[in-house]
């Protein structure tokens, strides 16, 4: 298990919190549940609600859909992230593929994070901003 220190530590990598503060990471890690899979433990299918994102502390998760590979996901990497933000279903399914330790973070328990604490509000949407640009740049003919 990790400690609430260790999880503010992984958090900081996460793109989506990468302009929050060392303080409110703390809040952001409170939110987090850390969960153990089993190798061929379906987390999701496509079309399921999406209600929650996942980060790899250890293990493997593959992403896919119709049969070819979208991600395989191992340490450090996220996945899931949109489903903090809107209401669509899931796009691939995901099954873990070696022992794995993740942590969640559910839907709800971010959206009510997000409406007592403005400034990781503002620093999610920040951070969501400069992901977007860089898309689009990346995008430009």
């Amino acid at each position: 298990m990790l400690t609430a220190v260790e999880k503010v530590i992984f958090l900081q990598d996460v793109d989506i919190f990468q302009l929050i503060s060392t303080e409110d990471l703390a809040r952001v890690a409170t939110i987090t549940e850390e969960i153990e899979y089993k190798d061929g433990q379906e987390l999701f299918k496509i079309n399921d609600l999406s209600d929650s994102m996942y980060m790899v502390i250890e293990g493997k998760v593959k992403m896919d859909r119709d049969d070819q590979t979208v991600m395989i996901a191992a340490h450090k990497d996220v996945f899931g992230t949109w489903a903090l933000f809107d209401d669509e279903t899931r796009v691939v399914n995901a099954t873990v593929i070696e022992q794995s330790t993740l942590l969640k973070i559910d839907k709800d328990d971010f959206i009510d994070l997000l409406a007592d604490n403005v400034r990781i509000t503002q620093s999610v949407l920040k951070a969501m901003v400069v992901k977007l640009r860089n898309l689009m740049t990346r995008t430009r003919v």
